[in-house]
């Protein structure tokens, strides 16, 4: 089976082109073995790019511990560099279909290859039971949370997928490694959920580490961005338009008061290709 490595600001995947390779009967094995970054190829997790009857291309996505995800904001960039590159579609606009609906992409494109996609990520979602968490307030906007003994004020949005987000002095590795994975599995958030622990630099400006959902931390986290721009208006921290630092690049966010649509622009790269032993 023929795979390519490709990431958007170090977020990391195993893409599949289903176009032309037959889908995998047990796909969340296949995550786990290929994404393994000892035994297998590497990654976040695998990402399978296949056809869609209402979009250009439909994405399926797997975290490294094969459970499937709703969405990825750095996958689906890399996703729709891969469909225009590689001849799928090669339009400057293309719609791509995703666990969480299908949005709409623009490619910026240099001699033919795309270098970065701005990504309509659409509404967020607010009400605490839809994201869901089992806060009682709605929106979810500094609430408390102890996790390991101490208290934390989180702020809650879903992007498609739910995003828990904490403002820090400093994004140190035992909140990410040691209370990231604790909140993921807190008992107050049922489908489990992504950490963002966020530094602010200024009210257009911050930094952002990432405990994600099924993944461990990773380099970066689009749709976890995506939710940060929100947050930060909701609490009041940040303004509409934000840059934001991640370990792997950076993106640039705008959540819109017009149309409450969040836009995310970003790069995608694609690494090697490779066959995988079926």
């Amino acid at each position: 089976m023929r795979f390519t490595k490709m990431h958007g600001a170090g977020n990391d995947y195993v893409y599949v082109d289903c176009f032309h390779e037959t889908m995998p009967k047990d796909p969340q094995h296949l995550a786990r073995v290929m994404a393994d970054r000892r035994f297998g190829i590497g990654g976040d997790g695998l990402i399978f790019i296949r056809p869609s009857e209402v979009a250009d291309a439909r994405m399926q996505m797997f975290n490294a511990d094969g459970s499937e995800a709703e969405m990825c904001g750095n996958g689906i960039r890399c996703v729709a560099k891969y469909v225009f590159d590689h001849g799928i579609c090669q339009q400057d606009t293309l719609a791509i279909e995703t666990g969480a609906g299908v949005l709409a992409v623009a490619l910026e494109t240099h001699e033919n290859r795309v270098e970065r996609v701005r990504v309509d990520m659409g509404e967020p979602i607010l009400g605490a039971a839809d994201i869901p968490t089992g806060f009682e307030a709605t929106p979810v906007v500094q609430q408390p949370l102890e996790v390991a003994g101490q208290r934390f004020e989180v702020t809650c949005v879903s992007m498609g997928n739910p995003h828990c987000i904490i403002y820090v002095p400093e994004a140190t590795d035992e909140l990410v490694l040691e209370i990231g994975p604790q909140i993921e599995t807190h008992a107050m958030f049922p489908a489990r959920v992504n950490v963002e622990f966020i530094e602010i630099d200024s009210p257009q400006e911050v930094r952002q580490r990432t405990w994600e959902r099924g993944s461990g931390e990773t380099w970066a986290c689009g749709t976890g961005a995506s939710a940060v721009c929100v947050a930060g208006v909701l609490t009041g921290k940040t303004e509409r338009k934000i840059l934001n630092h991640l370990r792997g690049g950076d993106l640039e966010l705008e959540w819109r008061e017009e149309d409450n649509h969040v836009f995310m622009t970003g790069p995608a790269a694609e690494v090697y290709s490779g066959d995988w032993p079926t």
